[in-house]
């Protein structure tokens, strides 16, 4: 791959640093969300969790999608598909939780960064699901981070909720 500003990588450049920006803004929000706790009750959580948040996801990707891949990594107890909180419809997360912390181990290892839907997935550990977490957290009902996107993604609604309104 070229790079250099003849080659446009100054735009390039300001797009990964915006994609950062809301990426940070998001997992800080989801951080102060999901607290349950102090920080040392917290990693206590996550070390003996079986649950997996995974995200990234197309909004038209179905529950049985994510049960057909992750039940390669072992067996599944539930699978909670995030929802749009005004109009609960799927918005782009789940939560995948196995009946034991190795097989959850074997999905962290092998299916994160995977692509499911043309989208490449991220998991990361959950402390465990709690009724009310299924619901996007951002202002219009869905995830955070849609509402400040300003490019266009068709498998997550178009464009950002906040770029819509401009």
């Amino acid at each position: 791959m070229l790079w250099g500003p003849e080659y446009g990588s100054t735009q390039i450049l300001s797009k990964l640093e915006y994609h950062l920006m809301v990426d940070l803004r998001a997992l800080t929000w989801v951080r102060r969300a999901c607290k349950q706790g102090d920080n040392e009750e917290q990693e206590k959580l996550l070390k003996k969790s079986c649950t997996l948040y995974v995200g990234n996801l197309s909004f038209y990707t179905t529950e049985e999608q994510i049960y057909e891949l992750f039940s390669k990594s072992g067996d599944i107890k539930k699978i909670i598909m995030g929802l749009d909180k005004m109009k609960k419809t799927a918005c782009g997360f789940c939560f995948v939780e196995y009946y034991s912390r190795a097989d959850a181990e074997n999905a962290m290892r092998y299916i994160n960064g995977t692509r499911l839907d043309d989208r490449i997935i991220r998991t990361d550990w959950d402390a465990g699901f709690k009724e009310g977490r299924q619901y996007g957290r951002g202002r219009s009902g869905g995830q955070v981070r849609d509402e400040y996107r300003q490019d266009y993604d068709a498998g997550r609604g178009g464009y950002g909720k906040l770029a819509q309104n401009q």
